[in-house]
This record gives C-alpha cells, sequence and structure tokens, in this order.
C-alpha cells in the first residue's frame, strides 16, 4: 500500500473564534449590529461552511452571541458536518432564500437594526439587494465591503501549512505533467497526468491546470486536442486547491533542444524575478516590489510593453472567481507589504512564463513551490 503524506490539522475552534473576533471589533468601530456575509470565501472562513451557488446562502453574524446560517434545506447535513457552528436555519427549494434571510433577522430582534451587508460579494446581486432592502424597511443597511478581503491577506500558521500542500501539489503536477510532455503526445495526455497527480496528493478541486502549447504559448488558452511536435513549447499553470487553499506556479518545458534565445530569456526572466522575491520584505512598498519586474524586462528588452500586474494575493478562494484582487502588484499600488501576506508572483516574455507561490518575511520573499527555475526540456 502506498504511504499515504501528513495533512496539516484542521483549523481548531479556537481560530474561528479568534477570526469572529477580529470581525465583531470591526464592526463595533463601524457601528454595525449584525452582518450578512454570503461571499462564499467569508462564510467559509468564519463559519468553516462551504455552500453551493446553487441557491442564495448567507452566514448571518451579530455582534453578540452565535452567528446563524441561512442555508438550503438539501445542504443542511453538510453544514452539520463542516461546520462548528450550530445555529441554522434551513429553506426548501421552494421558498425565498432573501426573504428567509429578512424574516431570521426580524425574528432575531434585527429587524430594525444596522445591518452590513457586502456590496462587492459576487453573489449578492443588484436585484437580491434590493429585496433585502425591500423587505427590512425598518433597518438602516451599510456597506461593509472590501473589510473581509483585507482581514484574510495576513495568513496564519494553519493557514501558511495549508497553502505550502498546495505548493508542494503544484510542484509534484507539474513535474508528472512534464515527464509525459514529448513529441507525439496529446495535449489532453499531459493535461491528464497532471490532475491526476494532483488528486493523489491531495487536491480538492476540479480545474486544477492550465496548459497551452505550440510554437508559441498563451497564459489564459483552452485545453485543446493539439499533439506536440518537435520545437514547441509546453506551458503549464497548476492551480490546485487543498482544503479551498490555492497556490499557483508556471513552468515550461521545450520540446527538442531549445534555442539559444530561449535559454537566455529564461535566465533573464529568472534572475530578474529572484530579484524581485528578494524585496518582497514586510514594510517595502509594492510599488517598488513591482518596478524590479516591470522596469527589469523592459529594460533587457524583452517586452515592448507591460500592462498587467506582476503578482495578486493568494490564500482561500472559491468560484466564481479565478483570481483573488484584493491587492496587486502595478506600478502604482500604494501599499505596504506585511509578513505572512502570501502571492501569486508571475511575468513572461517571448513564451515563457515563470511564477512562483510567495509568502512574505523578513528575510524576503519565499517560495512556497519548490520546483527548479528553469526553462525545462
Amino acid at each position: 500500500m502506498k504511504h499515504r503524506p501528513l495533512l496539516p490539522p484542521r483549523f481548531p475552534i479556537d481560530e474561528f473564534r479568534s477570526r469572529l473576533g477580529a470581525l465583531r471589533t470591526i464592526m463595533v468601530e463601524r457601528r454595525v449590529e449584525v452582518l450578512v456575509v454570503d461571499q462564499h470565501e467569508h462564510m467559509i472562513f468564519f463559519s468553516g461552511y462551504a455552500s453551493t451557488a446553487a441557491m442564495y446562502q448567507a452566514l448571518l453574524i451579530p455582534l453578540d452571541g452565535e452567528p446563524v446560517q441561512v442555508v438550503r434545506a438539501l445542504d443542511g447535513p453538510v453544514f452539520g458536518q463542516a461546520s462548528w457552528l450550530t445555529d441554522c436555519v434551513t429553506f426548501a427549494d421552494n421558498e425565498d432564500p432573501i426573504k428567509v434571510v429578512a424574516d431570521t433577522l426580524k425574528v432575531r430582534g434585527f429587524g430594525a437594526s444596522v445591518i452590513g451587508v457586502e456590496r462587492d460579494s459576487h453573489f449578492l446581486t443588484v436585484n437580491r439587494a434590493l429585496e433585502l432592502e425591500s423587505l427590512l424597511t425598518t433597518a438602516r443597511i451599510v456597506d461593509f465591503s472590501r473589510i473581509m478581503w483585507e482581514m484574510r491577506l495576513v495568513k496564519s500558521p494553519l493557514e501558511l501549512a495549508y497553502l505550502e500542500k498546495a505548493a508542494e501539489i503544484c510542484d509534484r503536477a507539474a513535474a508528472a505533467a512534464f515527464h509525459a510532455a514529448r513529441a507525439g503526445i496529446n495535449e489532453r495526455e499531459i493535461f491528464i497526468a497532471m490532475t491526476s497527480e494532483a488528486w493523489r496528493n491531495g487536491a480538492d478541486n476540479a480545474q486544477l491546470a492550465a496548459i497551452s502549447s505550440g510554437p508559441s504559448t498563451s497564459f489564459h488558452a483552452s485545453l485543446g486536442e493539439r499533439v506536440l511536435e518537435e520545437g514547441d513549447s509546453v506551458f503549464v499553470e497548476p492551480v490546485p486547491h487543498f482544503r479551498g487553499y490555492t497556490a499557483r506556479m508556471m513552468r515550461s518545458k521545450a520540446i527538442g533542444v531549445p534555442t539559444d534565445e530561449q535559454f537566455r530569456t529564461a535566465e533573464t526572466i529568472v534572475r530578474i524575478q529572484d530579484d524581485q522575491f528578494h524585496a518582497m520584505k514586510p514594510g517595502a512598498k509594492a510599488k517598488d516590489v513591482d518596478c524590479i519586474v516591470r522596469q527589469g524586462m523592459l529594460a533587457a528588452g524583452l517586452r515592448d510593453s507591460y500592462t498587467n500586474v506582476t503578482g495578486y494575493t493568494l490564500g482561500l478562494k472559491r468560484p466564481p472567481r479565478t483570481s483573488d484582487f484584493t491587492r496587486v502588484f502595478l506600478a502604482d499600488s500604494n501599499w505596504q507589504l506585511q509578513e505572512n501576506q502570501v502571492f501569486h508572483m508571475y511575468t513572461s516574455a517571448r513564451g515563457l512564463p515563470f511564477s512562483e507561490t510567495v509568502v512574505v518575511t523578513p528575510e524576503g520573499g519565499k517560495r512556497l513551490t519548490k520546483m527548479e527555475r528553469k526553462l525545462f526540456y
């Protein structure tokens, strides 16, 4: 029997209580008496329960007492198994979940309270927000946007352990992909090798990776039926989730012997990006960290222009988003790095992308993804 690797423990109740305490401190500062949480990452972060998007669900967090989850009846058993909370209100599929949320707030004594909502949530649509307001005419509804996104930027030790596990899965998945990638092999076979290895090592999501092949490669290409040929490049980007936490990494493999230009390009990219990682210390200005790659790539003649970000937030993530841009690295990013923030740092030139999952430490950015930084062949 194959030995299964040790996995980090589940989050203890004390960690959830600590998160809830920090949130309630902000609620007091903003004079919010109860909070309607419906962005899925935030529901998971505070309750441990991951709802589906088939029907609207919400976590109601008062200043005092236990939060209450408004949950689809079909999902009630899942909530009972996953969450540290016990108070829930269920609704049938023929009921209006927004009305159930409003009625629950009224029954719990919050019908005339100051109610915070996530106006930047992917699930509180305009129609839902208007309906909620129409059902709570004696309440004062206020915006609670961005706050919970930013609360989650600095990772706890156990969150970092989850991200380290996800990064390990990245390494193994990319290695499996490159082992399979050779002339005469269909892209799908490479994708199968990559995703199978990820699942074997603990990945819990279906959208595991991106792949592109051909004379040049693309970040956001769709999986096709292409058969690899000599002279091609293969780009892979494993994006596995471990218990909802995602790490990412980009690498390329040349099918056949790379050209001298490809070698030089890869070596220059790695050198510039390594300088960027070294600068990722607490207190560093994001725009200065960004400048190292943005200006470095332009000065080296590897790109004619640079319009995209050079990094963005990593951590707990759920659909429909594919990336978390709570913090991004741009030329005008006016924020400072903090210890134990985690980012996907990436760049590319001439069809060769490189990226890592990086945590901010006092010594600089530490790579959680460990695969060798080179052009494979």
